[in-house]
């Protein structure tokens, strides 16, 4: 079944795309890039997990092409079985090698086991595993700036320390994201200055750009920039 899937992914191979995304994910070895666009990806994922043809394709790790992580992240996020589903992400996450991959796994069962899902989360945080850590901020993200949002959260990532760009900036994307969602609770963990200052500004440059914030609260952002 592994051989039959590479072969449908050369298949569906576009070069120029290929050759595009060599220099959008310059973590990934360019050789591994096959060149499949992600509409392709997501098509075929959808196939596999409904013909049932996706467990010996799940436990092939770790995977010799990029493509063929991303085919398994849209694999995952298929998933309906939440036990199953995160059993396979936790096997998953530690092969994880790029913010493609990362950003583009998201189980839509994941939000109806938040409560459950948190715990994991927090294991995640935890990790000395770049994309790991990263993961567990974009579910945060994803799942928690809502109806669950709790400061606690925001906490969590606040206290992610780390000198990986990949992590920082999703440290800066989470905050950005709820400023928009959740501005007077998210405001003091600028205005005390608790994230490094790299980050900060990155928080307030994303949120600025942001169509979901006013202007007023864009001007008084500006006013937090450290310099």
């Amino acid at each position: 079944m592994i051989e039959e899937i590479r072969k449908k992914l050369f298949e569906l191979q576009d070069i120029k795309y290929r050759d595009f995304q060599k220099n959008l994910i310059p973590t990934v070895d360019p050789e591994s890039i096959i060149g499949v666009r992600t509409p392709e990806l997501r098509k075929y994922a959808k196939q596999l997990v409904k013909e049932n043809k996706t467990e010996e394709f799940l436990h092939d790790l770790p995977h010799k092409y990029f493509d063929e992580n991303q085919l398994h992240a849209f694999i995952l996020s298929e998933l309906k079985d939440y036990e199953k589903c995160i059993d396979e992400v936790c096997r998953f996450l530690p092969f994880v090698d790029n913010w493609a991959t990362c950003d583009q796994m998201s189980p839509n069962v994941f939000k109806k086991h938040r409560t459950e899902l948190l715990e994991y989360i927090k294991e995640w945080l935890a990790s000395e595993k770049t994309y790991t850590v990263r993961f567990a901020i974009g579910m945060l993200m994803q799942y928690y700036l809502d109806d669950w949002f709790d400061i606690s959260y925001a906490e969590m990532v606040q206290e992610v320390k780390s000198e990986e760009y990949y992590i920082n900036m999703m440290i800066a994307w989470y905050f950005a994201t709820a400023l928009a969602k959740q501005y007077d609770n998210i405001l003091p963990i600028l205005e005390q200055h608790r994230l490094n200052i790299w980050t900060h500004n990155k928080v307030i440059q994303k949120a600025t750009e942001s169509y979901r914030i006013m202007d007023e609260q864009k001007k008084y952002l500006k006013s937090l920039k450290i310099k």
